[in-house]
């Protein structure tokens, strides 16, 4: 296995394991990995939550088209695209969110059987998103993950403002943001990151998928599943486990 996965594999030749599930290089094996870190929205969870948010607030399809360019990679700089996203929610009640939370949350098939799997086996488990602690925190719980870092949604007077909030490792969750969590979490867990995953299916998850040892594409873009070692294409996120085990 080589270090950087997502990059380095990315010219070998793919092979259709199952229907819907490709595997780029040798197959990897379970015992290789220690930790694994995932994306949030459209990976583990069935919506990307800031459209949702905008859609109550009818802002819906403004919103939806950035996230989808900023997905296909055709906006770059994601800090600019949530900017702009965010700043068209500037003045919405942070009820909303509740809303999103209660009534359109919905995890992907197989995200609770593969993270109970994954930890079963002693890996540690990660979530680093460019959405919103307001979900990560319910996500994070309900599929027992170790870490989580996402962004901070500032609010006055139960309103959102339309920007986040400084945190300790910096404001924005942003593709090299969650190429650090991966690395400083291997680092923690004393681990070379050939020995992590990464899964994730936006160009945003990109740099951290070209770190990991195996890097992982769940329903994700072209340009995602073109990088991925990993790609599961049809069927819930435990199809990983047919190529692991």
């Amino acid at each position: 296995m080589s270090v950087g996965g997502a990059v380095s594999e990315a010219t070998l030749s793919v092979v259709e394991w199952a229907p819907g599930l490709c595997l780029r290089g040798e197959r990897p094996r379970l015992a290789d990995f220690r930790f694994v870190a995932f994306d949030m929205d459209s990976t583990l969870i069935a919506i990307e939550c800031i459209d949702e948010i905008a859609a109550l607030a009818g802002r819906g399809e403004q919103v939806a088209a950035i996230t989808e360019a900023a997905m296909r990679g055709e906006i770059s700089d994601f800090r600019e695209s949530l900017a702009r996203r965010l700043a068209l929610l500037a003045g919405q009640p942070l009820s909303l969110l509740d809303r999103v939370l209660c009534e359109r949350l919905r995890f992907n098939p197989g995200a609770h059987e593969l993270c109970a799997a994954l930890k079963a086996a002693g890996l540690k488990l990660g979530l680093v998103s460019g959405g919103f602690t307001h979900f990560t925190r319910h996500v994070a719980a309900e599929l027992g993950m170790d870490f989580v870092r996402a962004n901070e949604l500032e609010v006055r007077d139960g309103h959102l403002t339309g920007r986040v909030c400084m945190q300790a490792w910096g404001d924005v969750v942003d593709g090299e943001q969650k190429r650090r969590f991966l690395i400083e979490h291997c680092t923690l867990l004393g681990i070379e990151p050939v020995q992590a995953m990464a899964v994730g299916d936006g160009a945003n998850d990109l740099p951290m998928m070209g770190a990991a040892g195996l890097s992982v594409a769940y329903c994700a873009k072209p340009k995602v599943r073109d990088a991925a070692r990993v790609s599961i294409n049809q069927g819930g996120l435990q199809r990983l486990l047919d190529v692991l085990l």
